[in-house]
């Protein structure tokens, strides 16, 4: 059966789809009720689902870490049938513990304690771009045209371990911040007349300790003007609008950094990709916190997710309106 497309379905334990018609759900729902679960979305192109095994250790570390009885491997296999009847789109897959019998918060260290609930909806969108770039191993990173990030005032919740790092249904912060960055969108738009809105591409957020960590949607990746001294670079012409024009080589000039999900924020699967392909690189990716005082001395930056790849930026709107440019 085909499954529908922008409709929900609830998959049983081995990852078959219930009737849609049939579905529903309680208001009791603990994803719902608690946010007692997580969530990750995949692209979707040529059928096949992009990025599946860092998907699947996804799924593995987030259903240790929340005490979730999940068969990754039998969920992946339905998922990949869902894939080849969508096509070109995006899979965004719910995961939640099942009802318990407990009242309130608590849940039962048994079997029944640790089932889940499978939610799923394929939607169809464009995920690929006319230009991409070759990662090891032959695989391909879509690269968003490039624009201009804004550092909100907005601030992330700093979480106990095993809770930080994870793709959780705990978002609020996230929603705040991504309203705050919609309002900036909205006023740029009034005051230049439709100038300028559509190039604003993420926010940049702090956590409670003060430090930058990622975007309301992404992580980031970043550079510094000092670690350019440690090797001559060739001429201006390497700067970051020329590597921006799609050259193979733009992950891999320069040093890069990205801050530590230790305490906050999601550690997303296009992170990890990047992370990993950089690891036996001449500049492995070196995970660092990136402070206030880090700001002005920027080189180059982008944000990242795993359905719209590398996101280059040219610019970052600083708190007090200054502008560094890259």
């Amino acid at each position: 059966m085909m499954s529908p497309i922008n409709r929900w379905l609830c998959l049983n334990s081995q990852g078959n789809s219930t009737d849609v018609t049939a579905v529903t759900t309680s208001l009791d729902n603990r994803g719902l009720a608690y946010g007692d679960g997580f969530f990750t979305t995949m692209g979707v192109i040529d059928g096949q689902i992009l990025w599946l095994d860092y998907h699947q250790q996804r799924l593995d570390s987030h259903a240790s870490s929340l005490h979730l009885d999940l068969d990754s491997q039998l969920l992946l296999v339905a998922l990949q049938t869902h894939a080849e009847q969508l096509q070109q789109g995006m899979l965004k897959l719910i995961v939640s513990r099942a009802a318990q019998d407990i009242g309130g918060y608590g849940y039962t260290p048994s079997a029944s304690g640790s089932a889940c609930e499978i939610w799923l909806k394929s939607s169809t969108m464009l995920v690929g771009t006319a230009e991409q770039l070759r990662l090891s191993g032959e695989r391909l990173v879509p690269m968003q045209p490039v624009s201009t990030a804004v550092c909100l005032s907005s601030q992330l919740a700093c979480l106990p371990p095993p809770l930080a790092g994870l793709k959780s249904l705990n978002r609020l912060d996230n929603v705040l911040a991504s309203g705050e960055l919609q309002a900036i969108k909205a006023h740029r738009l009034a005051s230049n007349a439709g100038l300028d809105s559509a190039s604003v591409g993420e926010g940049l957020l702090r956590d409670m300790s003060g430090r930058w960590v990622e975007g309301t949607m992404s992580n980031v990746f970043y550079q510094l003007s000092d670690s350019q001294l440690l090797e001559p670079q060739s001429s201006q012409s390497d700067s970051l609008l020329d590597l921006n024009k799609h050259d193979s080589n733009y992950l891999t000039q320069g040093q890069w950094y990205t801050p530590s999900m230790a305490q906050s924020g999601v550690a997303g699967v296009m992170r990890q990709v990047i992370i990993d392909t950089l690891s036996n690189s001449k500049n492995p990716v070196i995970i660092r916190s990136l402070k206030d005082e880090d700001l002005s001395q920027l080189s180059q930056l982008f944000f990242c997710n795993a359905l719209r790849g590398v996101m280059p930026m040219n610019s970052l709107t600083l708190l007090s309106g200054e502008v560094v440019g890259f």
